[in-house]
């Protein structure tokens, strides 16, 4: 009798041998920086056109693949969301509602791959599809004939709902070719935008009459280019006309009186028809902008007599033009900000009218204007959501129809008085509700299906305050299943950004309680950095105070080890963008304590800003690498310089999009090319380049389910969840 043992453990003992002979091609290069010495090891790698930098990337991402797709159960999360897919049937996303009751909005049916752009006349509407973008030709050469990967990242109709303007994308690059289309014979004006990304700067902005709008133009648009982003022009476009003939009315070259920076983004905000000004505002990484405003009649004929409105220095935010009235939240002497008015010819920013004073507990998150006043939103630790309504001068609480994490609001604008409040939380999905103030009642509006999920039933929240390293009080947000055992053996999924001033806030996130109902626990810790307590907190995870983001961090999972929820074995930290200098700082700083470290378009060689490291306007959040003092807080966010010689780090696997626009691919590279050299446990550190991906934004649904499942099933394998091990099959 033969016994044939195959042990599929002995498969990855062999593949990750395999691995450390293919280690990466390096040319180190020593600099000197404010007189400390810092040697680059893998600088060669930051040359994404050299053939073995590409050859390299691309064999490791085929070794990434084969170990993936050795993990039993990888699919299981894929399958799970493709199921709650077709339960539901469709969803609707990007709602536009015109002033005139028509309503506009993205929709995807259970099976397609990206959504389609559909139109009802009121809520009560027939629905009629508009646009699917599987029908979309690119004007550009690379693509020509390309008709199904393209999704659609923003629609903007016209004030009237008579044409809407359609911004598609491809392969997650973010940057956009825009289509115009007659709403009612559905004809699409020969004439395509393109070199433009109005999903994330400046949006669509119509003129009064419909005749046109405006956008924002990239004049480089090489991802590689050191002049990517830079330059960037408000351009008016007339409908009909060749969109080549750019008509540059806000820029640094248009308006060099205004000294805009190389930088800065400027874009245009409108907020009425019948508005007499446009409001022109540099976009950077900071929340307190600089803003100009001009005469529209002056600037649809070809005037540049833009004025200052304010200045950074003024910390207002949120604006909001009504004829001569400006309202605005401020942070001025105010972290957990203001309510206020001024207006066009008082200009009074640091002394304005206060309508709703700073709240000790709760910072104000978003308002709109309406005719019977003005709605707000507040949040206590960014996740406790509260409604009022500001009304002649009284401050009114409205008692939501069921306790909220999160509240957005949308309105017509101050002649009307449509209010619509959706709601959401960490285990509730989103509903949508108008409000009738005369009755003081919620009316559902749901444009996508309410499907409950018995699986989720027995899912628990719970909102706790953790003292960090040095007696800060941090949020932390808890999911689990309330029936857990507190024996120190649950598997811990840790989800940390801490950056820009953006608030983790609830949502019902379907991969939160996937990964609840495997077992484990989802731990959402508010460090510093965000938004979650104001403008302060934000300032103190930036810059030279940004250590405290990872510290904060590394509080929070020693809390859940010390409350025996966890142990450092079944650990798992996992974060993107910004969010890598969290995870990235937490797995070099203590190693010991982690598990597993994912990371998804990292920022993780912060000193490299002169090969597009980050973008410049960054510089404002992470710090200035000229300056001597900022260039240490820099040094000391690097994770990449921080992978040390002979330490056991965690088990990785760290990804990113070939088509980044925002953070270089190289950076997971490089990082992934050292951990290699110097690490000396057995983990595997894997790196995951997606050939038709970019930032996270911008690809079908099914890619993203995909790459969220890889993720997953890498981090339950590693903390031992026996669904995902390697299996003996005994045979005779």
């Amino acid at each position: 009798m033969r016994n044939k043992i195959f042990i599929i453990t002995l498969f990855f003992t062999i593949l990750l041998k395999a691995q450390l002979n293919n280690l990466a091609p390096s040319i180190p290069v020593t600099e000197n920086y404010f007189g400390v010495k810092m040697v680059d090891e893998y600088r060669n790698l930051e040359n994404l056109q050299d053939p073995k930098v590409i050859d390299w990337m691309k064999a490791q991402t085929g070794f990434t693949t084969s170990i993936l797709n050795s993990i039993p159960n990888k699919n299981y999360y894929l399958n799970k969301r493709l199921e709650f897919d077709q339960k539901q049937g469709y969803s609707v996303y990007d709602l536009k509602i015109t002033s005139n009751d028509k309503y506009f909005y993205l929709k995807r049916n259970v099976g397609e791959k990206t959504a389609k752009v559909y139109y009802r006349d009121g809520f009560n509407g027939k629905e009629n599809l508009l646009y699917d973008p599987v029908n979309f030709v690119s004007s550009k050469k690379i693509a020509e004939g390309s008709k199904s990967n393209f999704v659609i990242n923003l629609i903007s109709p016209s004030w009237d709902g008579s044409k809407i303007a359609i911004s598609l994308t491809q392969g997650g690059k973010e940057l956009s070719e825009v289509i115009v289309m007659d709403v009612d014979t559905k004809n699409i004006y020969p004439q395509a935008i393109i070199n433009t990304n109005p999903s994330n700067i400046g949006g669509i902005k119509w003129l009064g009459d419909n005749s046109g709008f405006f956008y924002v133009y990239y004049p480089i648009v090489d991802l590689q280019s050191k002049d990517f982003r830079k330059n960037t022009q408000s351009i008016l476009y007339r409908i009909g006309k060749d969109p080549k003939e750019l008509n540059d009315v806000f820029s640094g070259t248009n308006n060099a009186d205004l000294k805009i920076g190389k930088t800065e983004y400027p874009a245009i905000l409108t907020f009425d028809p019948e508005d007499q000004y446009y409001i022109g505002i540099l976009v950077d990484a900071e929340n307190f902008r600089k803003a100009f405003f001009i005469d529209k009649k002056d600037l649809l004929q070809g005037g540049k007599d833009w004025k200052l409105l304010y200045d950074k220095d003024s910390k207002a935010f949120s604006i909001r033009l009504s004829e001569n009235d400006i309202y605005f939240l401020s942070g001025y002497n105010s972290p957990n900000y203001k309510l206020c008015k001024t207006n066009i010819t008082a200009k009074n920013f640091k002394e304005p009218e206060v309508l709703v004073p700073e709240k000790k507990d709760e910072v104000i998150k978003q308002y709109a204007l309406t005719k019977d006043g003005i709605y707000y939103v507040t949040a206590r630790n960014g996740v406790e959501a509260k409604l009022y309504l500001y009304q002649n001068g009284k401050d009114i609480p409205i008692k939501l129809p069921y306790v909220s994490g999160s509240i957005d609001l949308q309105s017509k604008g101050k002649t009307f008085s449509d209010i619509w409040i959706s709601c959401s939380g960490w285990a509730n999905d989103e509903q949508r509700f108008k409000y009738d103030l005369s009755t003081n009642t919620f009316k559902q509006e749901n444009l996508a299906p309410i499907i409950e999920y018995p699986e989720f039933k027995d899912i628990v929240v719970e909102e706790l305050s953790i003292k960090s390293y040095d007696g800060t009080e941090v949020p932390l947000s808890l999911i689990y299943n309330k029936n857990i055992k507190r024996n120190g053996k649950n598997p811990v999924l840790m989800d940390c950004y801490g950056a820009f001033g953006e608030s983790a806030t609830p949502f019902f996130a379907k991969s939160y309680l996937l990964w609840v109902n495997q077992g484990g626990i989802v731990a959402i810790p508010h460090v510093r950095g965000g938004g979650e307590k104001g403008a302060q907190w934000h300032i103190d995870g930036q810059k030279n105070k940004k250590p405290n983001t990872w510290k904060d961090l590394i509080a929070n999972a020693e809390y859940l080890i010390d409350k025996k929820l966890t142990s450092p074995k079944k650990i798992a930290i996992w974060g993107a963008s910004a969010g890598g200098i969290a995870i990235g700082r937490a797995m070099t700083e203590r190693p010991e304590l982690f598990k597993v470290a994912i990371i998804e378009s990292g920022v993780l060689n912060t000193t490299r800003f002169d090969n597009n490291g980050i973008q410049e306007t960054s510089m404002k959040e992470y710090g200035n690498p000229n300056d001597p003092n900022e260039f240490k807080g820099l040094l000391e966010m690097d994770s990449y310089q921080y992978i040390k010689k002979g330490k056991r780090y965690p088990a990785t696997l760290i990804c990113a999009g070939i088509n980044d626009p925002r953070i270089a691919p190289w950076q997971s590279t490089k990082f992934v090319a050292k951990l290699l050299t110097n690490n000396i446990s057995k983990n595997p550190i894997l790196l995951n380049i997606d050939y038709e991906g970019g930032h996270g934004a911008g690809i079908p649904v099914a890619q993203r389910y995909s790459n969220l499942s890889n993720i997953f099933a890498f981090a339950f394998w590693q903390l031992g969840h026996p669904d995902y091990q390697p299996k003996k099959d005994h045979k005779k």
